[in-house]
């Protein structure tokens, strides 16, 4: 069993089990990569794919519990690079981002823009989502950090750090009628259409349970992940808008009035979070240092020592 033979298995997955694609991101050829699945199948003596002639379709019973395994091992042979770079002093690589389109927005440019200039040789990705599809990407391994609400910090495999607690305002055009009302009820918002984040009505998240808990219905009108796109749909009055109170700035968005609605939610948390397990680099430290300021660097590196296992 070969270790090129596992990341073509791997390359596989990730390319939709379309073999071509698979060998270019392997540089190497369709045939070459062929081959290498079936002396790996003939080795370990089960079906890793199924196929529909030629053509690979899916992942067996089998090779679904193999390939499992084998994202382990991917995993631990970056985590070997990463040391192996770490301690060569080598300020090179790809750093990649998973986060919400909120925090990408309003809360990362500056961080970045800091990163960046200590870190110019790193190749900076950031990808955008909602929460579960940052978590998503934090446990595939597409992702070295993620930065999200909710879900983010539900799961085991994710060691997670608190950066900052926030809550949400109601956004709508000037002179609307919600100005008039000394305190916003859930009721009053629900007088209106709401155009608000998609992933905010969906599970069991805070804004969804407390209009469940109130016997409230929202009329929702439309949700985005965009809190710009948000935005851009109330200053056409369509409705009103439910976004986090970062999204606001009265400056940018002087065509809309906000007001305060933390009495109707809980306090939410972003999180910082990386897949358990893995070797946290210098400038990956770092990155999360700018991100959680607050956190005293001893807090940050006995937090990641005895949590990260």
């Amino acid at each position: 069993m070969k270790l090129q033979q596992l990341r073509c298995v791997y390359q596989i997955v990730q390319n939709d089990f379309n073999i071509s694609k698979a060998a270019e991101s392997l540089h190497t050829s369709q045939p070459g990569v062929s081959k290498q699945i079936q002396l790996l199948e003939d080795e370990v003596g089960i079906k890793i794919f199924q196929r529909n002639g030629k053509r690979l379709t899916s992942l067996s019973d089998a090779g679904n519990d193999l390939y499992k395994s084998i994202l382990e091992i991917i995993r631990e042979v970056t985590n070997i690079k990463n040391i192996s770079n770490e301690y060569e002093k080598d300020d090179t690589g790809t750093f990649t981002i998973a986060t919400t389109h909120t925090q990408a927005r309003y809360k990362l440019p500056k961080i970045v823009e800091a990163f960046v200039k200590k870190y110019p040789k790193i190749n900076l990705n950031i990808h955008q989502g909602d929460p579960s599809q940052v978590t998503e990407q934090i446990l595939k391994g597409d992702a070295d950090v993620g930065i999200a609400t909710e879900s983010i910090g539900q799961n085991d495999n994710i060691l997670c750090i608190p950066c900052y607690s926030w809550n949400r305002v109601l956004v709508f055009p000037k002179n609307h009628s919600l100005m008039k009302i000394k305190e916003i009820t859930l009721q009053d918002i629900a007088s209106y259409p709401m155009i608000t984040y998609d992933y905010a009505f969906t599970g069991s998240t805070i804004v969804s349970e407390v209009f469940k808990e109130a016997n409230i219905s929202p009329n929702i009108m439309l949700t985005a992940i965009d809190a710009d796109v948000i935005k851009t749909y109330v200053e056409l009055d369509l409705g009103v808008g439910l976004i986090a109170e970062m999204a606001y700035d009265k400056n940018k968005d002087s065509a809309l009035e906000s007001r305060d609605v933390s009495h109707l939610f809980p306090t939410s948390t972003t999180f910082i979070g990386i897949r358990k397990k893995t070797f946290v680099r210098g400038f990956t430290y770092d990155f999360i240092k700018m991100f959680t300021p607050d956190i005293k660097d001893s807090e940050l590196r006995n937090f990641l020592t005895k949590k990260n296992i």
